[in-house]
């Protein structure tokens, strides 16, 4: 049993205890197993074997028995025994925005609602409009959020899709039956989320791949297998789509199946337009439709008089135009960042150290890091006290003395109150380096006033950063409703730093708004919003989102020095 599946069923045990009326404490064990077990880099059954689990941060001797029954017999009689106790279509309701399992039992205990579905005809029949904690708003939210939760069905977040597919990969190249082999479709192009896993191969013997990968061990079922296309479901539900080509095909394919469908129609008109017929079996010219030879992707691009058009840019976004004028920029990678932002430390919600994660980013390479605890208002958080935050300054004074070679940032994640306030005064805020203002609150405010009350935090000399956006939460939870191109217009005028939370669960700032910020004199910072030094490494996640939007290492302020980002911070 892979990670994912193990993870899968730690949260759904979370799920059923506090269904069941449990200590949320004692749910959280298990949504913190759930979640170091998806994020170990260390092989799962490497170290049970080698009786070193238990070693693992936050696994007990309860946690550590159930995961290793779990890999050694693929079963675990305690949640069995739990889904026995609890209607399976309550865990289907907790999926619905704002439906946590206090609702969802009070529904099920006063009502005896146990699927969507009879929420749903309870909804419209006003049934709930009575029941303690509920009424005729929470009723209509209810209904939006169903409608929401069927919009997201089938859809994957890129990093569990992404994962497998780099393991489908890796064991078809190392079968030794392909000649190349890719990830194609929306993963290549590096999309947020997915519907499934597009994998692209040239071979000799495309029947003999076909039989290999649908023996491989993450495959649960085959749907269809033929000589060129096999289609299988994965472990976690996801469908997993195998292409086989000759080699000379190769290149053309590759592109064909990346995508995106409207990048590939403009680009086939512009071929038209030279007399050349395009399709994933080659490019064509002329009344003969003979082949035109190409060796590479790049090669493709050529013909065209092109610059390579890189996959995350292939969305029909003005990139074929600027490939063609020798325009195209030159995008951020990995290896530009020289720092990390927004970093939540045990002074509020996190649950490393400042000097943990001084060490943990100088290990990652990193120069310099700004630690950015929660404020005073989000108490849920344990939000600093002024008292706190004097604390938390010494010691910052004194790694920084200690670690003279690495940078810590003095900053605070600001909550931007209803009224477009912050909650400390200018006698506190004024004692940082920085600090990221965001929405945490109040989210279902009409569009004026929501955009009002971001920009009125954007004017406080105070705020370097604009905080996630949107404030949405990808397959969970739309952006908030505000007119964000007068934010973005805001934001450049008051020289305030849009970020870019690489966060795989938020990734916000959208790419598709990256581009148009960057026109309108923005400057972005990537930051994983971390609470554990896990965290740190969803920073390659942010880059996808900023190559995606055309932004390059010169648009983002953490590519730059320590001395260089002190200049910047300073200038708000």
């Amino acid at each position: 049993m892979d990670k994912h599946r193990i993870a899968l069923i730690l949260n759904q045990i979370g799920m059923l205890l506090e269904l069941k009326g449990e200590s949320f404490f004692k749910s959280k064990a298990y949504y913190d197993g759930a979640r170091t077990v998806e994020l170990l880099e260390e092989d799962l059954e490497i170290l049970i074997s080698e009786n070193r689990l238990k070693e693992v941060k936050g696994f007990g001797e309860a946690l550590t028995s159930k995961v290793t029954e779990l890999v050694a017999t693929g079963r675990l009689l305690y949640y069995e025994k739990l889904k026995e106790e609890i209607p399976g279509g309550l865990l289907e309701m907790m999926r619905i925005p704002g439906m946590g399992a206090k609702k969802v039992k009070a529904v099920y205990d006063n009502l005896g609602i146990s699927s969507v579905e009879d929420l749903k005809l309870a909804c419209l029949g006003n049934k709930l409009a009575g029941l303690h904690g509920f009424g005729a708003k929470s009723q209509i939210k209810i209904l939006e959020g169903i409608e929401s939760l069927g919009k997201y069905s089938g859809q994957f977040l890129f990093p569990i899709a992404m994962e497998l597919a780099s393991k489908l990969v890796a064991a078809l190249k190392d079968s030794g039956l392909v000649i190349r082999c890719s990830e194609g479709g929306s993963l290549r192009r590096r999309k947020e989320t997915v519907k499934d896993i597009d994998i692209l191969a040239s071979s000799n013997d495309s029947s003999a791949v076909m039989e290999y990968f649908s023996r491989l061990p993450l495959v649960i079922g085959v749907n269809s297998k033929g000589d060129t296309k096999t289609s299988v479901t994965l472990a976690n539900g996801i469908n997993a789509d195998l292409r086989v080509v000759e080699d000379t095909q190769y290149p053309y394919a590759l592109h064909h199946f990346t995508g995106s469908k409207e990048h590939n129609t403009a680009l086939r008109h512009l071929a038209k337009q030279e007399g050349i017929k395009m399709n994933e079996y080659g490019l064509f010219r002329g009344d003969n439709e003979e082949l035109v030879i190409c060796h590479s992707e790049e090669e493709i691009f050529k013909v065209f008089g092109m610059q390579f058009i890189q996959p995350e840019l292939r969305e029909n976004n003005g990139e074929l135009e600027a490939a063609r004028e020798g325009k195209l920029p030159e995008l951020v990678k990995g290896e530009d960042v020289q720092g990390v932002f927004h970093i939540h430390t045990i002074y509020s919600d996190g649950s490393n150290t400042i000097e943990e994660l001084a060490k943990a980013c100088i290990s990652r390479g990193y120069s310099y890091m700004g630690v950015s605890d929660h404020s005073l208002s989000a108490y849920y958080a344990g939000g600093m006290k002024k008292e706190g935050i004097k604390r938390q300054h010494e010691e910052i004074d004194r790694l920084n003395l200690k670690y003279s070679s690495f940078k810590i940032f003095k900053g605070v994640e600001l909550d931007i109150l209803q009224d477009g306030n912050v909650d400390y005064d200018d006698e506190i805020l004024s004692l940082f380096d920085f600090t990221i203002a965001s929405v945490h609150s109040r989210f279902n405010m009409d569009e004026e006033k929501l955009t009002e009350r971001v920009i009125k935090a954007l004017k406080n000399k105070y705020v370097t950063i604009l905080g996630h956006p949107t404030g949405r939460l990808l397959l969970s939870r739309e952006p908030f409703v505000s007119n964000l191109d007068e934010i973005i217009k805001a934001a450049a005028e008051e020289r305030v730093v849009i970020e870019i939370n690489t966060n795989p669960h938020r990734l916000d700032l959208d790419w598709r708004f990256c581009k148009p910020a960057r026109e309108a004199g923005c400057r972005f910072v990537l930051s994983p919003d971390a609470h554990s030094i896990d965290e740190l490494d969803d920073m390659k996640y942010g880059i996808n989102v900023a190559r995606k939007g055309w932004l390059t290492a010169e648009d983002i302020i953490n590519t730059r020095t320590a001395a260089d980002v002190c200049k910047i911070l300073a200038s708000k």
